[in-house]
């Protein structure tokens, strides 16, 4: 088991290093680079002339290396986050990459993290109670839920909500996790409703469309494991059908959404990314969209390689919690190492 999850580790390693390489080739290919967003800049609000802003866009572009060859742009910025937990300096927040990170990056994982625990508890209890009342009208709503919330795009849901809150309630604070009374204040529990008053849209929609998947998928797999032998030979025993479900079904038609959790983290970071885009929250993805409108490159690479870093780890994590749920995969791992 140890050796496989070295291998696992090693492997993610090298694909996240060739993710890195590609990542950053695909955010340069677009033409141009900061150095336009600066000459831009210059001729708009600062009202240089054409000859003084291309001045200005080269003389920044030779600053700060943005004429060097694309090979060795890349292996200076691998170098410094190798050797020196370095990744680069933002030029468009004028503040190392790092910093743009700590700031905005934890806000991110909180509210995905949050999502992802109420999308899994809600999905599989309600996969649960649908599957045990099958064609009943309880299993038709829940169907019916799961149906919208696979189907309709966040972004609308989040375009939606966003519409009824300004015009229809006089919202006038979307945009920001507190009002500006509690901004600096110190942790109350006035601060904390204040929170959930600013991010329950956000919650809200990145949690529907987990719930939803969550709640199909654990539906199905209940009742093909409630048709199995193993289940009618504990029917047959006198155990009451609670424990048959619970002790007997419910653990094996988890695999499935065990496996899913490789990926369901870099999904819910993707979904609270897509909406607080909409809500212009000051996270992950209101700063992956600015950094590629000017060209930020180093900023919006360091955000892709930690996503893909999280996909890894996620997929890793979900090796050994199906390791950790069922013994069949334990032995099978001890028999490979």
């Amino acid at each position: 088991m140890a050796r496989f999850l070295f291998n696992r580790i090693m492997s993610g390693l090298m694909l996240l290093f060739v993710l890195s390489i590609v990542t950053f080739v695909i955010i340069q290919a677009p033409p141009g680079d900061y150095s336009d967003y600066i000459r831009s800049q210059a001729i708009n609000q600062g009202g240089a002339s054409f000859e003084q802003a291309d001045r200005q866009a080269e003389a920044y572009r030779e600053t700060h290396g943005l004429n060097d060859p694309l090979p060795v742009q890349y292996l200076n910025w691998v170098k410094g986050i190798v050797f020196h937990g370095d990744f680069g300096q933002s030029l468009y927040y004028n503040k190392p990459v790092s910093d743009v990170v700590a700031q905005r990056l934890p806000r991110t994982l909180a509210l995905a993290l949050t999502c992802h625990i109420l999308a899994s508890i809600l999905g599989i209890g309600f996969g649960i109670v649908a599957a045990t009342r099958q064609y009943s009208w309880i299993d038709t709503a829940l169907s019916g839920v799961a149906f919208l919330g696979m189907t309709v795009p966040r972004f609308l849901m989040a375009l939606i909500i966003v519409y009824v809150l300004v015009f229809h309630f006089d919202v006038n604070e979307v945009g920001s996790f507190f009002s500006p009374q509690y901004g600096g204040a110190p942790w109350s529990w006035g601060k904390f409703v204040n929170l959930v008053q600013h991010i329950w849209p956000v919650v809200a929609i990145a949690t529907f469309g987990g719930l939803a998947y969550n709640m199909r998928v654990m539906r199905g797999n209940l009742l093909d494991t409630l048709n199995m032998q193993y289940v009618e030979t504990a029917r047959a025993k006198g155990l009451s059908e609670r424990k048959v479900i619970m002790r007997h079904a419910v653990p094996n038609a988890l695999h499935p959404l065990v496996m899913y959790q490789g990926v369901v983290l870099p999904y819910m970071l993707t979904g609270e990314i897509e909406v607080a885009i909409i809500f212009a929250l000051p996270t992950v993805g209101p700063a992956i969209v600015g950094s590629m409108q000017v060209g930020d490159v180093y900023v919006t690479a360091t955000f892709m390689l930690l996503l893909s870093a999280m996909l890894l780890i996620g997929n890793i994590i979900a090796d050994l919690l199906l390791v950790a749920l069922d013994p069949r995969v334990r032995q099978t791992g001890r028999a490979a190492a």
